[in-house]
């Protein structure tokens, strides 16, 4: 199983960047994948989820109306499309597979887990 993040970087307030994760090893369009972050000294905290269908999606409040997870399951990629960055979006941002394919908020409700990709935003 892998998860690999990428399209992280720097950007200044304002600007949009585009997360991908590429899934292999295990099926992909039967579950849930989620995003969650971490920023320097803090806890992992949710960011948004969505169901294997993509049916189902939860945004935690501080990105809601600025960032769209989505995902393309002939391509076993998840998306988080990032509008609006702050500087408080800065953090390490990873994505996370469940092994169903309900939708959650809950980060040990997810078994697999990507490396990581660093966002910084600079105001």
């Amino acid at each position: 199983v892998q998860l690999a993040e990428s399209g992280g970087g720097l950007v200044q307030a304002g600007g949009s960047l585009r997360l991908s994760c590429a899934a292999s090893g295990f099926a992909f369009d039967d579950y849930a994948m989620g995003w969650f972050r971490q920023a320097p000294g803090k806890e992992r905290e949710f960011v948004a989820t969505i169901s294997w269908g993509a049916y189902s999606t939860y945004y935690a409040d501080s990105v809601k109306g600025r960032f769209t997870i989505s995902r393309d399951n002939a391509k076993n990629t998840v998306y988080l499309q990032m509008n609006s960055l702050k500087a408080e979006d800065t953090a390490v941002y990873y994505c996370a597979s469940r092994v169903v394919g309900a939708a959650t908020t809950r980060d040990y409700e997810y078994r697999y887990w990507g490396q990581g990709t660093q966002v910084t935003v600079s105001s």
